[in-house]
């Protein structure tokens, strides 16, 4: 048996900026799937647990912050960007 493997092209990076901190996240995925994989949340309970988004559908609301200056952006909605300011806070 002939065996080969083919290899993937890597998924090009952009690098933003999330509440101050840099990091890089593959383009092509969304806002609210780079902040979970940085471990930062949307928002706070009134009690102080961090939130996350919900339906990912831009419906619950859960997953809005400010990007680029621009508040209540929907980042279940939105794909990253190169040099993206996110603030969750």
């Amino acid at each position: 048996m002939n065996s080969s493997t083919s290899a993937q092209p890597a998924t090009p990076c952009v690098d933003l900026t999330l509440n101050g901190r840099q990091i890089s996240a593959p383009q092509g995925t969304t806002l609210a799937a780079a902040l979970m994989n940085a471990g930062i949340g949307t928002r706070e309970s009134v009690s102080g647990w961090a939130r996350s988004p919900l339906c990912a559908m831009g419906i619950c609301m859960e997953c809005c912050a400010t990007v680029n200056g621009v508040k209540h952006v929907r980042t279940c909605q939105v794909d990253v960007q190169q040099s993206m300011t996110v603030v969750t806070r």
